[in-house]
């Protein structure tokens, strides 16, 4: 039954907002228990605005569209390569980072963490993408 409803609701034109919304929330609640109630407020209206300009764009862009609520197998590839495009960014980010953390003394601490994780992470799922065919 959740299986059924569950392409319903995320092809709503509003789940947007209302998870834009949601983790707007999450991040009030987190901010104010760090003691930055006005960053937590700014983030909950970033967030809101951005599900809002999302859900009155949806009708008017193919591409917004096709990035949220009608996938077809061109958006899923474009989604793929731009989430691999982005994902390099980060690690090359990591591995400067740690580069240079080591080359003023550190012990490149938390980027050697995250770069290992995502070699892990690569192989691991070369793996079983390999393996499930």
């Amino acid at each position: 039954m959740t299986k059924g409803a569950s392409p319903a609701i995320t092809r709503s034109r509003w789940f947007m907002t209302a998870f834009c919304f949601g983790l707007g929330l999450v991040l009030l609640a987190v901010n104010w228990l760090g003691g930055q109630l006005v960053g937590g407020l700014v983030s909950l209206a970033i967030l809101t605005a951005f599900g809002l300009l999302i859900s009155l764009l949806t009708p008017h862009s193919e591409t917004v569209r096709g990035l949220t609520t009608r996938r077809d197998e061109r958006f899923a590839q474009i989604d793929l390569r731009a989430t691999a495009v982005a994902g390099l960014a980060v690690l090359g980010t990591l591995m400067v980072a740690w580069m240079v953390a080591v080359a003023q003394g550190r012990n490149g601490h938390p980027y050697d963490w995250l770069v290992a994780t995502s070699g892990f992470t690569y192989l691991a799922a070369v793996a079983f993408f390999r393996w499930r065919g």
